[in-house]
């Protein structure tokens, strides 16, 4: 494990309830699941503040979160996984892949607001913005 410290962005990633985290659990393995967190694994090697909330094993991340309290009153644990970066939501409804979250993990307070981060619009599963240009802003 890296002792490398973390000096980026918050990511914090609230899931539906599941038996586990990994995946690898009961009679199917969700490679989905197996992927994203391997990618976790990695990015914390790298140093990356990133943290997961299972509905089923910490309700209380849930219930002290605004935004996602508010999220789940109105979207309803259907609509998760929940992806924030410094308590914004970047993506609802999937696991973002590696190289998104590396782009999360790469974003700063100074950055320029129209540069590309790599996030995805919130409504689409599209990794383009959403109004379908190559910019990511609406």
């Amino acid at each position: 494990m890296s002792t490398t410290s973390t000096t980026g962005p918050a990511i914090r990633v609230f899931e539906p309830a599941l038996c586990c985290n990994t995946g690898v659990c009961g009679p199917d393995v969700d490679e989905a699941l197996v992927t994203f967190t391997a990618d976790l694994e990695h990015l914390r090697g790298q140093g990356v503040d990133i943290a997961r909330h299972n509905l089923a094993n910490d309700p209380g991340a849930f219930a002290e979160t605004p935004v996602v309290r508010d999220f789940l009153r109105v979207a309803g644990s259907a609509g998760l996984p929940l992806v924030l970066v410094d308590g914004v939501t970047v993506a609802t409804g999937r696991y973002p892949s590696r190289t998104e979250l590396e782009g999360y993990a790469a974003a700063h307070p100074g950055a320029a607001p129209h540069q590309d981060l790599g996030r995805a619009p919130v409504t689409s599963g599209r990794a383009e913005g959403c109004c379908g240009g190559s910019t990511g802003c609406c």
